[in-house]
């Protein structure tokens, strides 16, 4: 059986072009696994629900080797054990199959997952530098989001959740459970709750 995986790491990106790029190649829309989560961990939700069910014969499909892990040795690591099982691993970036017994393309793979992780510690380096600088010239910075202004909107929300439970809340109002609760701490917190 044909499945892709899709990752994005941070919640505003969209996984449509890695699931459309999956699928044009002849995975079933149905067995594409797609998840925001990093990808310097193996331990992904979606990556290992559809690890659990992959068996010999079956054959993974990634778009690219930092979809599969950020660092070297995730990435080495889970094709590593998916090979071990039998399973096959195609990678659009490289146009073809992973295989232990191909000399230049395990070599290909190797130094694409090499460069993966070099651009993530780029990244996470400039952002570091980023903050330092913030910090130095701005009286005013502070690290985390910004504070939430509470809307109209959010003030429904918190009296919605009044009688109801997070869960219900979050389902009636379009929310999702983790910003309920900050709602309602924030209310409560700026005394917002007593207007």
């Amino acid at each position: 059986m044909k499945f892709g995986y899709a990752r994005v790491s941070g919640l505003s990106q969209d996984l449509a072009q890695q699931t459309d790029q999956l699928i044009k190649v002849g995975v079933p829309k149905e067995n594409v696994y797609a998840e925001k989560f990093t990808g310097t961990t193996e331990q992904r939700p979606q990556w290992q629900k559809l690890n659990r069910q992959l068996r010999r014969g079956d054959e993974v499909v990634f778009t690219k080797v930092d979809r599969i892990g950020r660092s070297v040795k995730v990435a080495i690591d889970i094709v590593n054990d998916l090979l071990n099982k039998g399973v096959k691993v195609y990678i659009i970036q490289l146009g073809g199959y992973v295989s232990k017994h191909d000399t230049m393309g395990k070599m290909l793979f190797n130094f694409l997952t090499i460069m993966a992780e070099f651009e993530h510690d780029m990244i996470v380096d400039r952002l570091a530098q980023g903050k330092a600088y913030a910090k130095a010239h701005n009286p005013n910075y502070h690290e985390g989001r910004p504070k939430r202004t509470i809307t109209n909107r959010y003030k429904a929300v918190y009296e919605y959740s009044l009688n109801h439970s997070i869960r219900e809340t979050a389902l009636a109002t379009g929310v999702s459970e983790s910003t309920v609760k900050r709602i309602k701490r924030q209310v409560r917190k700026e005394g917002l709750d007593h207007d």
